[in-house]
């Protein structure tokens, strides 16, 4: 609440708000949650508070409450224990808070020094984000907890991120660097960081120690001094009364009211009051209302209110915009006690009444970063009275009399006397309460009566469709039934008349039968006697045809042994002609090789003699051994044409041979002999291609060496050896060669005469 209540224009909205709140239904906030999803104002119970620590020395638990603009705004409620800590934290935002019970000492950093503040009922202070605090409850005669209420927020200039929390535990800073990472940020020995990694996390809040000992571990002592710096020894000793720097507070029990009458009093701390409030969104405020009171409705128009209950009970009556619809927001009745918040947005108009057996006192914050007059409806201060009188009455749609009477009874403003009118709230709030539920009850047991009559008819509409399927089914089943008779009616007559076809079949078969047997009978007679005389005339050929079978068999055995001997002799002749020409082939090459020798030796004694000369030399020995490559690249080709030649001389001779022994074998055998004779002249071609093939290989691999002997000139000039190993290797390749081709003439002369023994 403001010191001032300065009227500003009233516009006719506002109006409205009042037209609204005596026309709407209100729900208890339990309610509200289950059953709307938007309210004007928002509470959060005590009991549904988060509780973010517990110990045996104190509670610290938090709420989240919106103010439909610049929220969520996040809350604390700190309860310490006589003689406890609450350990140092780091802030991330902007703390603002009143104490409600108790005492205790604050200390905080601020800048490059070390603060400390005695705080006691009532006091109200302001901490910067980036500082680092703790929190000691002193250890009075009536052992009254330390009850801190907080909220954290932006500043004018900044905004605080919920996601980042409140405040880290210095511990939880420290410790999330590894030991060497601290060791040589802090600059002591290892067993120092070891004592501290090993150390178990000490809860948020602890039982303080005796004076005479350190209120926190040495371990943390020395975090802090690192923290804060060298210089800052002060900083634990502070609660003991030394090196302290005296900061004040704000008391709202000592300050002035802003307003007090019989009906109560309201206290508002800005930043007028409270330097430290400056370049903050927050102020502080609180109202104490005697037994059957009311702080006449009114709205902020600038400010939300987020309000806790310090003592007793009351009733909080909160009113939407008129340009909302009931879908978006719902006016509300809540009943409130110790310890509950509640908060309510700017320009939704409000009330707050005692009960008449006690009083009601809250206390609260509200979030504006510039002057906030609230407007009263009621009262001797009205935003009404200043308006015309006419205009009222039109926006009413009443008398000028009428406004009359509503504005001139009322003497008294801001806090009114009301006496009943809590309790006339509460009433009215439990009647919407139980409206509210037997409409709930009512609209489910529609919906139930509505869900079991559609579950009737659907089950009508199965049991026609279940009888309709069956009636189908009973027709289909007839008409099947039906369709089976003809089909097998139709069967049996086309089946007996297939008998009566068959029989008369099986008669016409019979008598064609015994025709056709009679007719056979005839015809096999006849042909016994045509048998008998073919038999006769076949026994006769068979015997002169055996005869000269005999005869020819006799004369191709003759003319197929004179063959034979004529081929091997001639195989014969072959072989040894080969062996002689291999002979001197291999005499040839061993002379050439021996030669070769020589000249190779020779060279090498001349290199030797005369090293000098090596290149001319070199040069010299390549050009001999070209031509002489040369001359042995002739004489193998005209080795090879001269065996091509007798090779062609030979197949010529075997082809004018084979031409005339198949004359004279066709002539002779005729068509019986005539097998053995194709596969004879098959065997010759086979053999006539493989030899092919293998002039062709020999000439390759001559071409291929004759090539690798021409690019390795060069090298052969320093490697002789080089040269003995390709010549031996060539041997050994014309060695195979001939083994081969052996083993071929071999083969081939077998399967020819296997052939002719066929």
């Amino acid at each position: 609440m403001p010191k001032e209540t300065l009227v500003s224009p009233f516009s006719f909205f506002s109006l409205l708000f009042v037209l609204a709140s005596t026309s709407t239904n209100f729900l208890s906030v339990e309610a509200h949650s289950h059953r709307h999803a938007s309210t004007a104002g928002q509470l959060v119970l005590k009991h549904h508070r988060k509780l973010l620590t517990q110990t045996e020395h104190g509670v610290i638990s938090a709420a989240f409450v919106n103010d439909g603009t610049k929220g969520p705004y996040h809350l604390q409620f700190i309860t310490l224990e006589p003689n406890s800590v609450f350990l140092p934290v780091v802030l991330h935002a902007d703390m603002v808070f009143f104490v409600h019970t108790g005492s205790g000492t604050l200390s905080w950093t601020d800048d490059d020094d070390i603060r400390n503040v005695d705080i006691r009922k009532g006091d109200v202070y302001r901490l910067h984000q980036g500082a680092v605090f703790y929190v000691q409850s002193n250890l009075e005669a009536e052992r009254h907890k330390l009850r801190i209420y907080a909220i954290f927020t932006n500043t004018e200039d900044d905004t605080y991120e919920p996601s980042t929390g409140a405040y880290s535990s210095i511990t939880d800073v420290v410790l999330g660097f590894d030991s060497r990472v601290l060791q040589a940020a802090f600059k002591v020995p290892e067993d120092v960081i070891e004592e501290i990694m090993r150390s178990s996390k000490a809860p948020a809040i602890i039982h303080a120690v005796q004076k005479e000992k350190k209120v926190l571990g040495e371990w943390q002592d020395g975090l802090l001094k690192a923290f804060l710096g060298s210089n800052r020894s002060g900083f634990f000793r502070s609660i003991s009364g030394k090196n302290k720097k005296k900061t004040k507070t704000y008391n709202v029990f000592e300050a002035d009211p802003d307003f007090e009458n019989c009906n109560g009093w309201s206290v508002t701390v800005d930043k007028k009051d409270l330097h430290l409030l400056k370049h903050s969104n927050i102020g502080v405020f609180m109202v104490n209302l005697t037994k059957g009171s009311m702080m006449a409705p009114h709205w902020n128009p600038r400010a939300s209110e987020i309000a806790i209950v310090l003592q007793g009970q009351g009733m909080v009556r909160v009113v939407c915009s008129s340009n909302v619809n009931e879908s978006e927001c719902r006016n509300m009745r809540y009943r409130v006690e110790e310890g509950d918040v509640i908060a309510v947005p700017r320009f939704h108009p409000m009330a707050q009444m005692s009960f008449n057996n006690d009083s009601f006192v809250f206390m609260g914050f509200s979030t504006s970063t510039k002057r906030n007059h609230p407007q009263f409806l009621a009262g001797k201060r009205s935003s009404l009275g200043v308006v015309d009188r006419e205009i009222l009455a039109l926006s009413f749609n009443v008398s000028n009399t009428t406004i009359d009477h509503l504005l001139k009874p009322q003497k008294e403003s801001v806090i009114l006397d009301c006496t009943s009118c809590a309790e006339e709230e509460e009433r009215l709030m439990e009647e919407e309460i139980e409206r509210e539920r037997k409409e709930e009850e009512e609209a489910k047991k529609k919906k139930e009566e509505e869900e079991t009559r559609k579950r009737r008819e659907e089950e009508e509409e199965a049991r026609k469709k279940e009888e309709e399927e069956a009636r189908k089914r009973r027709e289909e089943e007839e008409e099947a039934r039906k369709k089976e008779e003809e089909e097998e009616a139709r069967k049996r007559r086309e089946e007996e008349e297939e008998a009566r076809k068959e029989e008369e079949e099986e008669a016409r078969k019979r008598r064609e039968e015994e025709e056709e047997a009679r007719r056979k009978e005839k015809e096999e007679e006849a042909r016994k006697r045509r048998e008998e005389a073919e038999e006769e005339e076949a026994r006769r050929k068979e015997e002169e045809e055996a005869r000269r079978r005999r005869e020819e068999e006799e004369e191709a055995r003759r003319r197929r042994e004179e063959e034979e001997e004529a081929r091997r002799k001639e195989e014969e002749e072959a072989r040894r002609r080969r062996e002689e020409e291999e002979e001197a082939r291999r005499k040839e090459e061993e002379e050439e090789a021996r030669r070769r020798r020589e000249e190779e030796e020779e060279a090498r004694r001349e290199e030797k003699e005369a090293k000098e000369r090596e290149e001319e030399g070199a040069e010299r020995r390549r050009e001999e051994e070209e031509a002489e490559r040369r001359r042995e690249e002739e004489a193998r080709r005209e080795q090879k044409e001269a065996r091509r030649r007798e090779e062609e001389r030979q197949r010529r001779a075997r082809e004018e041979e084979e031409e005339r022994r198949r004359h004279e074998e066709e002539k002779g055998q005729g068509e019986e002999e005539g097998e053995p004779s194709r596969e004879q002249e098959e065997a010759r071609r086979q053999e006539e291609e493989r030899q092919r093939r293998a002039r062709e290989e020999e000439e390759e691999e001559e071409r291929r060496r004759h090539e690798e002997e021409e690019g390795q000139g060069e090298e052969e000039e320093e490697g002789e050896p080089s040269r003995e190993q390709e010549e031996a290797e060539r041997r050994e390749k014309e060695r195979h060669r001939k083994a081969e081709q052996e083993g071929i003439g071999k083969g081939r002369g077998r399967r020819i005469k296997k052939v002719w023994e066929t």
